[in-house]
């Protein structure tokens, strides 16, 4: 009964430090913290796609992509 709370604070913990990442990375612009940035949003998406497995309330999922597809767009931002 817990495994889908485990999947969804993993995918919360995830998302809360991807968001950490990319705001050092594009405040710095240094290109090693943009790639670490990137490798961020990757562990959240492979935590967001473990998610889908169990049974979550789709407005959680599409929320969680939503910021996700955010986090991912200021970071190909700060590459260019």
């Amino acid at each position: 009964m817990s495994e889908p709370f485990d999947e969804l604070h993993q995918v919360e913990m995830a998302i809360k430090a991807a968001q950490k990442t990319v705001g050092n990375a594009t405040m710095n612009m240094d290109p090693e913290q943009l790639n670490t940035a990137m490798k961020a949003i990757n562990d959240a998406k492979n935590q967001l796609n473990n998610a889908y497995k169990h049974e979550m309330s789709s407005e959680f999922l599409e929320y969680s992509s939503g910021l996700i597809e955010k986090l991912e767009h200021q970071v190909e931002e700060a590459k260019e």
